[in-house]
């Protein structure tokens, strides 16, 4: 979806996102137009999943086609239908601007849950309002993720550029995974990295010392989705 940016000096409603700041040409209009992927006029909004207001005004929110018009719950219980059992966990100590570049991409994946290790605020804009349809969980410290990820039967593998570290591109990740990343800069906590199973590191062949952590966190999680995901299931 193109994102519009707003006239210097305004302000979005509050119940809009970033990409919904003001009236753009995508997305659908009002229920009464015939679009490619929904059902059309004459057959009619079948059941609850559809939301009057969407049908009434159309629907220009950061959705794939077939979610057109329906409600928000809708759209989490039909994902929560194929999520996978990957979690991915980030620190946030610092207040990473990354996270919500990390809660976009694990949206697109279908990621189980998305784990904030540290503070609870985070800057929301990259995440493009899909951590509307995202779980996502909040822990004080690491301690309590990786005592989740035990409980839950996650193995939890960290993710960082580290002396030690295994290349990501030799190994295949468990299939019930906890992914862990650290902040840009400071990486991985130690205490995170003595409590993995492993640490994973990601080829690279320039000259920076490491890849952006939103970037990090996508191929990563793109690595287990070659590896466990049925392809057949996706858009």
């Amino acid at each position: 979806m193109n994102e519009t940016t707003p006239d210097r000096g305004t302000e979005p409603a509050p119940d809009r996102g970033p990409t919904e700041w003001s009236d753009h040409p995508v997305g659908v209009g009002p229920w009464a137009e015939e679009h490619p992927g929904v059902p059309s006029p004459s057959e009619g909004p079948d059941g609850d999943r559809y939301d009057p207001d969407l049908l009434e005004h159309g629907d220009r929110r950061n959705v794939v086609d077939a979610y057109r018009y329906w409600t928000r719950d809708a759209v989490v219980a039909d994902i929560d239908t194929r999520r996978h059992p990957l979690h991915i966990a980030i620190e946030n100590f610092e207040n990473d601007s990354n996270i919500g570049t990390v809660v976009r991409t694990a949206n697109a994946f279908a990621v189980d849950t998305v784990h904030i290790v540290g503070r609870r605020r985070w800057n929301r804009r990259g995440a493009m309002v899909t951590d509307r349809y995202q779980h996502l969980m909040h822990h004080p410290d690491t301690a309590s993720v990786i005592a989740y990820a035990r409980e839950h039967g996650l193995t939890v593998v960290a993710v960082d550029n580290t002396p030690g570290s295994v290349p990501l591109e030799t190994v295949r990740l468990p299939e019930r995974c906890l992914l862990l990343f650290g902040q840009e800069g400071p990486g991985v906590t130690e205490e995170a990295q003595d409590a993995a199973s492993m640490t994973v590191s990601i080829a690279q062949f320039g000259s920076t010392r490491s890849v952006n952590a939103g970037v990090a966190a996508g191929i990563a999680m793109h690595t287990w989705i070659r590896q466990h995901a049925d392809l057949g299931r996706s858009w």
